[in-house]
């Protein structure tokens, strides 16, 4: 009976597969074509206007730039509308302009002046950087960008810098009057003219003008330099691509870079109030309820798929969300090199930043060389963070901030100097393997909101006293370990741990496994194909204790919203799989992220 269902379902898929139309772009085609594969349309946006729900735009090798405003989406998860990269083809999308006709001034100095109807109604050399938690650091910053062979140089603070001769990192400067837009740049030892040099001219690659454009999935495609700006929780969150304030789309295997603030938005809408609630909670409440008017629900907003894309170089946040991240999933992806310029400040800058993460699945990402890697913030309820690797993070890998739980992090690798950053209570830690310090911070100065079981209402605000966390069979390597509970307000429940290298445990937990003299040698290497963790281990002391398999009954409930850790179905959790997908001893698990990976030095691919 199940096969015949199967063939029925198979049968279904292909009538609607074969009723579509797909729409082919080239860069060889025309926008008059009517865009089959033998006379393609020549723009991706003039294929989104002519696209209804279950078509398909294919888009053939070359560099498009344009900004892609879909004017719909799809109707239903399986009647969306798809944007995809033609198989095995590169196709690169661009927020920048060729540009020529740079006169030389002096040394390494050159100078190009544009009218400022190049740019049409958005000139990023006069968009200024701002907004609410956004801190300049005492000067000017704009949402322009100039490229040499597509990496991008720095923006100086005045013209005399870039007069000077130039140093390790060349800088540029623009300067916009009534008419025209001039730009200096240096270009030590190359002659602008003779090589690819690029400057923004687009706020965005692909974005939709209006909310509640759904079920539009985006893959496969190179997407660099766009003038995005600053993105807080409190208004309109714009990324180089960003679902603006909808439901269901997929953004998988691209390539997203080069971005002036964000990579990825999953945010919030925009109103009259944005960037008006700078340095209040208050002011983010008024935005949830705002919010809440607006459609914020199960129903209408979430349930995004974002998987295997590769994010870097993005000065605020490789993915970023207020709101719009709920009941989504972001999974297999590699974000590095977020905000490592550091010309500005303030708050919002992670590898992933995300507002009320309600019943988000974080997994399998690969998060390193940001500020920070992962930063939950508010109302992170029914959260997983399963299976990532952090390393090389400079503030910390991971920062909860004022939430209640219940959250779970399982089987992650926190391998950076700060592990974890707790401003928060109610949270879950089974399985990982935690080498840097834990600092555990309360905060009492804000009332911050949970929620009833899956959902977006508010079932009321509280602030942070600290504790209320569980941590089962993890592994410590010192200076920390989980001492630090010790003076928690809330108590805390702890069992199955490892304490390596003087890491301390807690009196909470009764029978630590403690090994203060060893030091398991963690280094990440990279490779050729991959990443590989070199770390010594001993699979004799997984019997030295007998620790319970990790599931929604040991866990309990997270005290404030006194809900159970449990999947976004309502269905139990179980940690009986490891970081590699191997299942765990339910008579005694392995602590640490790895079942069981052997004794003596060791070396396992992680990535």
């Amino acid at each position: 009976m199940r096969t015949a269902l199967m063939t029925v379902a198979g049968i279904l898929v292909l009538a609607v597969a074969a009723y579509a139309t797909e729409f082919h772009i080239a860069a060889s085609g025309k926008d008059s074509n009517p865009g089959t594969q033998a006379a393609p349309l020549r723009t991706i946006q003039r294929g989104a206007e002519l696209a209804q729900p279950g078509d398909l735009i294919t888009v053939h090798e070359g560099v498009y730039r344009e900004r892609i405003n879909p004017p719909r989406g799809g109707e239903s998860d399986t009647k969306r509308i798809v944007y995809q990269a033609a198989p095995a083809e590169k196709v690169e999308i661009k927020g920048s302009e060729i540009l020529k006709n740079w006169v030389k001034v002096q040394d390494d100095v050159w100078k190009v002046t544009l009218p400022n109807s190049f740019f049409g109604s958005f000139n990023p050399y006069s968009d200024r950087i701002h907004g609410d938690w956004f801190d300049p650091k005492g000067r000017q910053h704009h949402t322009g960008a100039v490229y040499l062979n597509g990496q991008w140089l720095v923006e100086a603070a005045k013209l005399e810098e870039v007069l000077k001769p130039a140093g390790t990192v060349p800088l540029w400067f623009g300067q916009v009057d009534n008419q025209n837009t001039a730009i200096w740049a240096q270009f030590k030892d190359v002659n602008p003219n003779e090589q690819p040099v690029e400057i923004n001219v687009r706020q965005t690659v692909f974005y939709p003008d209006k909310p509640n454009r759904n079920y539009i999935t985006v893959r496969g495609f190179v997407m660099r330099h766009a003038a995005t700006p600053w993105a807080p929780p409190t208004a309109e969150q714009i990324g180089l691509i960003g679902t603006h304030w909808s439901k269901g789309w997929v953004i998988e295997n691209n390539t997203v870079s080069h971005s002036v603030c964000s990579g990825i938005a999953l945010g919030k809408h925009g109103d009259e109030f944005d960037n008006t609630s700078a340095n209040s909670a208050e002011g983010y409440v008024k935005t949830i309820e705002r919010g809440l008017k607006n459609g914020w629900n199960k129903e209408t907003i979430g349930h995004h798929i974002v998987r295997n894309n590769t994010v870097s170089f993005c000065e605020q946040a490789g993915i970023v969300g207020s709101l719009g991240p709920i009941f989504s999933v972001v999974t297999g992806n590699t974000i590095h090199d977020i905000h490592v310029r550091q010309l500005f400040g303030g708050a919002e800058m992670a590898g992933i930043k995300f507002h009320a993460a309600i019943d988000v699945e974080i997994s399998h990402n690969h998060i390193y060389r940001t500020c920070q890697g992962l930063w939950l913030d508010w109302m992170a309820q029914g959260t997983r963070v399963s299976g990532n690797l952090f390393h090389d993070n400079g503030w910390q890998d991971v920062f909860v901030e004022v939430d209640h739980g219940p959250f779970l992090l399982d089987n992650n690798f926190l391998l950076s100097r700060t592990s974890l950053l707790n401003m928060s209570e109610g949270g879950a830690y089974a399985h990982n393997l935690v080498a840097g310090r834990i600092a555990l911070h309360p905060e009492l100065s804000r009332a911050t909101p949970f929620h009833p079981a899956h959902s977006t209402d508010v079932a009321g605000l509280r602030n942070i006293v600290g504790g209320d966390d569980r941590f089962y069979n993890n592994i410590f390597v010192g200076p920390d370990g989980l001492a630090a509970y010790d003076t928690a307000k809330l108590p805390a429940w702890m069992d199955g741990n490892l304490f390596l290298k003087g890491a301390k445990p807690s009196k909470y937990e009764k029978a630590p496994l403690v090994k203060a003299d060893v030091d398991p040698a963690i280094k990440m290497v990279e490779k050729p194909d991959g990443w590989y963790l070199q770390i010594k281990f001993d699979n004799g002391w997984v019997p030295e204790r007998t620790r319970k398999l990790v599931t929604t009954e040991l866990l309990g409930k997270a005290s404030i919203p006194n809900l159970p850790y449990e999947r976004p179905d309502g269905t139990p959790i179980r940690v009986n799989s490891d970081y590699l997908g191997n299942q765990r001893s339910e008579a005694n698990p392995t602590p640490g992220p790895l079942e069981n990976p052997g004794t003596g030095a060791l070396t396992v691919k992680v990535r």
